[in-house]
């Protein structure tokens, strides 16, 4: 598995998601990333960001079928408004996860010494695969999204919580 970039700030750590409208998989990562960081005890020091490569749906919340597949699952996806990529992410962010090549490639690729990766390169089933974007399809494709979403975010927590800890800052 994909081992985390250290921190660049000592006591914090900042996790961006990406995918092309920020309405879809990285808001549902962030819903459940942001919620599993919180019960881990590591919200104080970890935050977590989603986004879009495309302004389409800057300001909008999340799609109703992404809400509710979350909703259905116990998360909270209320608070989300779409926000659009800009290239001051890759040095505000500790580490950078695209949810497919095309996103990896809007954002400039695995650039920024190795903080910039594939959200399912953490995937402990299928490392390096692809999210899956379901905008298009029925309720099942949210359903399978949020599936990938719960267990490569476990494993990013769990590799939070074994290493680098946030406090141990690089440039």
């Amino acid at each position: 598995m994909t081992a985390l970039p250290a921190a660049r700030t000592p006591g914090s750590y900042r996790i961006a998601l990406v995918c092309l409208g920020n309405i879809c998989r990285s808001p549902m990562a962030h819903v459940v990333l942001a919620s599993l960081v919180d019960e881990a005890g590591l919200s104080g020091h970890v935050a977590v960001d989603s986004c879009g490569t495309g302004g389409w749906h800057v300001g909008d919340p999340m799609d109703d079928r992404a809400a509710a597949t979350l909703t259905a699952a116990g998360y909270d996806p209320t608070l989300h408004r779409a926000q659009k990529f800009a290239p001051r992410w890759l040095d505000e962010h500790d580490l950078v996860l695209a949810m497919d090549e095309s996103n990896l490639a809007d954002i400039g690729g695995r650039t920024s010494g190795g903080r910039v990766h594939l959200f399912r390169d953490f995937d402990p089933v299928d490392p390096g695969g692809e999210v899956p974007d379901p905008y298009y399809g029925g309720d099942a494709g949210f359903q399978e999204v949020l599936t990938m979403v719960e267990r490569t975010s476990a494993a990013i927590v769990a590799a939070l919580q074994r290493g680098p800890a946030p406090g141990r800052a690089t440039g």
